[in-house]
């Protein structure tokens, strides 16, 4: 079987990445295709393959500016000829879907989540932007969401990471789909031992959707200490670090966020993700999660068991969470039900349900 795997562009090692690379390691003869790709940027095991781009590769600044060039890459990809593969894997964020497969090929589309910046949080992206990127979005925005729509026909199957982004395809392109969560590699933090310390964790990019300001401003509320980890600068800083209670260390190294999980009280996950590698990671670690009710972390925790939700993405709501962890944080000591739970999300797992899912395809053909 020859092999393709779309993804839309290869800029830096995330999520998106990591899920690239266990679709590597499951066809390591796969040829791989994106719009934009920085070898620097990107780890030896996908560098392994041959990887081809689109033009827009050569565009100027594209390693940059490439979001910028997002209107470009839906003829970019439908200009790609993959007549010649027997199964297609596009790895579906930014455009990705797009190709045309033959006629008797199977095109299985993994998707972290429909473009956000066409659909949910288009508006939110739109008030952000300067007058001049408004104006070119009114007028682009609407082809683009057809063209993803219609796209979405190239596909003949859908697998979601979770079951919020499963909903979304189903709302944005009428598509039922499989669930198969991202890999995590649980291994690297199910060794680390537990000593947890009176200070609680944020861990993620200072960006708005990811509320690291909520996170903030409950634990200054409940005076409880927070460590924040993560790219990008909070304009409050100095104010927040102030009362004593926070405290920021920017980006740190992967040995680094191990230490800090194994001894972090609970682990704040504030914000709304697709999926959200992070809880799983902490949960690796035996370290509870409190998190907002919505998105994928619905997928990664077990409430009661290795975390607790909060209804309401506010500051009182966060408050009465972290009362309620505090009150009842013996029920969270146990390391077993923590390992045992994050099983699901092993690179395994993922591997085996991603064949299995192109062998069926294959008996039916």
């Amino acid at each position: 079987m020859k092999v393709a795997i779309v993804h839309y562009w290869l800029v830096t090692m995330r999520g998106g990445e990591k899920v690239l690379e266990e679709l590597c390691r499951l066809y390591p003869q796969a040829d791989i295709y994106t719009n934009v790709y920085d070898p620097s940027k990107i780890s030896d095991e996908i560098k392994k393959h041959n990887i081809f781009t689109t033009k827009i590769n050569r565009w100027p600044f594209a390693k940059k500016v490439y979001q910028k060039y997002m209107p470009f890459m839906p003829k970019a990809l439908m200009d790609l000829d993959l007549t010649s593969y027997d199964l297609i894997i596009s790895s579906e964020s930014g455009p990705a879907k797009g190709v045309c497969p033959a006629p008797d090929a199977f095109h299985l589309c993994y998707c972290h989540t429909p473009m956000r910046y066409l659909w949910d949080m288009y508006h939110e992206y739109f008030r952000k932007s300067n007058p001049l990127v408004r104006f070119f979005m009114k007028k682009m925005i609407p082809n683009l969401r057809q063209w993803d729509v219609m796209s979405s026909n190239l596909v003949d199957h859908f697998v979601a990471n979770s079951h919020y982004v499963a909903k979304r395809i189903k709302r944005y392109y009428n598509r039922e789909c499989d669930i198969i969560y991202p890999p995590c590699d649980i291994e690297k933090y199910i060794i680390n031992k537990r000593e947890p310390k009176d200070f609680y964790l944020f861990f993620g990019q200072l960006v708005g959707y990811k509320r690291a300001d909520l996170a903030i401003q409950a634990c200054i509320k409940a005076k409880k200490q927070l460590v924040v980890i993560g790219d990008g600068k909070s304009k409050d800083a100095k104010k927040y670090e102030k009362t004593g209670f926070i405290h920021f260390t920017g980006r740190v190294s992967d040995k680094d966020v191990q230490k800090y999980l194994s001894q972090a009280r609970a682990l704040i996950f504030p914000g709304i993700e697709d999926f959200g590698i992070i809880p799983v990671e902490a949960n690796a670690a035996g370290c509870p999660v409190l998190a907002y009710k919505k998105g994928g972390a619905l997928d990664s925790i077990l409430e009661g068991v290795t975390g607790l939700f909060f209804e309401e993405q506010n500051v009182p709501s966060l408050v009465n969470c972290i009362n309620t962890f505090e009150e009842n944080i013996s029920k969270f000591e146990d390391r077993k039900a923590f390992t045992k739970h994050v099983q699901q999300f092993s690179p395994e797992v993922f591997q085996k349900k991603i064949k299995e899912l192109v062998e069926k395809h294959e008996r039916l053909d």
